[in-house]
């Protein structure tokens, strides 16, 4: 049986159409496939190689760590370099009070702790989240999903939970003394990319503040310079009680956190002690590989020039399809018309070597995300390649 075979008859499955791509080897912006093709990662492996695939600042720290210790203790026992340093560069990179870092395995369990911190901080139960938002598929990640379709099957899920309206503010005063967090995408991934409108995030934050509410930023597709700052909460002028990271974070590597105040997260230390534990949260060779990525978004200044490169794209679209795309920096979408018409420019750009998707909650919509490095000759290319597709679409009557 070759790989193909394999992978269909022992690995687990998320649908019954996965691409089936099989990767010999990535680089940059680049991967290769087995018969020596190349594709463009127009989608960063769902904005998570922001700085290219196997960045050799990334490569040399994983290298390093793996040869110096990898798990030596379940997370938080022990004094381990490379937790101290990615937790300590983290607090420095964001404003105050953020400047305690739990550090844990993916964007799943980052919410997942952060739901348990705010329901210990504020002893309420009460966890309100967003029509069409997406904070990952494990039970408590789940049960604040804005999407019915996808939570159904699973039921009973988290009890006293409610759901909001995205950008419309009468749907704020829904939050009160009751409610322990709401959680918020600041910009919304699977949505198809929304962006906040009329100061919403503004507003939201100050209903938190007058009910007692922790807000919980989900920054785990926005963060790390995606949107052209590093964090997206900076576009809007608020800072969360809570933060979660996770994607681009890693450099390619599995990691996530969730920030808080001293304060806050202390309250998980005691009553009862042990409040959250993980055992290979905060691995010493992903927080190695984690710190050198977060050094070259910031040497590179990758979050600045991903709004110029997001222009500048956009820019290069002529095709009268590409007139609605929308988002910040190189985190973009752009309405197809249908499910059936986007789904074929998908197709035809791989045909072409580029690599790019929909999005969970508007399956209409193109996701354009790609790394935070691509060069301005690359999107160049890149945007010569839609325009063609969508002119030769358009021959075919897709339109």
């Amino acid at each position: 049986m070759n790989n193909r075979d394999l992978f269909f008859r022992h690995v687990g499955q998320t649908s019954p159409f996965p691409l089936a791509l099989e990767i010999e080897k990535a680089y940059g912006i680049y991967l290769e496939d087995k018969q020596g093709n190349k594709l463009i990662d127009f989608i960063s492996g769902i904005a998570v190689s922001s700085i290219g695939h196997c960045h050799p600042k990334v490569v040399d720290a994983i290298t390093k760590q793996a040869g110096t210790y990898m798990h030596t203790m379940v997370y938080g026992e022990y004094l381990q370099s490379p937790q101290i340093q990615l937790a300590s560069t983290l607090a420095s990179l964001l404003p105050k009070p953020l400047e305690s870092v739990y550090l844990v395995n993916s964007g799943a369990e980052a919410i997942e702790g952060a739901l348990k911190l705010a329901k210990r901080y504020t002893g309420r139960t009460e966890l309100i989240s967003f029509q069409n938002a997406y904070h990952g598929s494990s039970h408590g990640a789940l049960s604040i999903m804005g999407s019915e379709i996808y939570k159904n099957a699973f039921r009973p899920l988290l009890p006293d939970t409610r759901r909001l309206r995205f950008n419309q503010e009468e749907d704020l005063l829904q939050i009160s003394e009751k409610t322990a967090c709401v959680v918020v995408e600041p910009i919304q991934g699977e949505a198809g990319v929304i962006v906040p409108e009329n100061a919403f995030l503004e507003k939201l934050q100050h209903r938190c503040k007058k009910t007692g509410t922790l807000l919980i930023a989900d920054e785990i597709q926005t963060g790390c310079g995606r949107t052209g700052k590093m964090w997206a909460f900076e576009h809007y002028h608020i800072v969360p009680d809570i933060l979660c990271l996770a994607k681009g974070l890693g450099g390619g590597m599995p990691i996530g956190a969730f920030i808080a105040s001293k304060e806050i997260m202390s309250t998980l230390t005691y009553n009862p002690i042990l409040g959250h534990i993980s055992t290979f949260g905060g691995h010493p060779v992903c927080c190695a590989a984690a710190l050198a990525n977060l050094q070259v978004i910031f040497e590179e200044k990758l979050a600045e020039t991903a709004t110029d490169k997001g222009l500048y794209f956009i820019s290069k679209l002529k095709h009268p399809l590409f007139q609605g795309i929308r988002g910040k920096g190189l985190m973009l979408s752009n309405p197809m018309g249908s499910n059936q018409r986007n789904l074929a420019f998908i197709q035809a750009a791989l045909q072409k070597g580029i690599i790019v998707d929909w999005f969970l909650f508007a399956d209409d919509y193109l996701r354009i995300c790609p790394p935070l490095i691509i060069s301005y000759a690359e999107l160049d290319w890149v945007a010569q390649q839609f325009n063609s597709i969508a002119d030769a679409m358009e021959k075919d009557s897709f339109f």
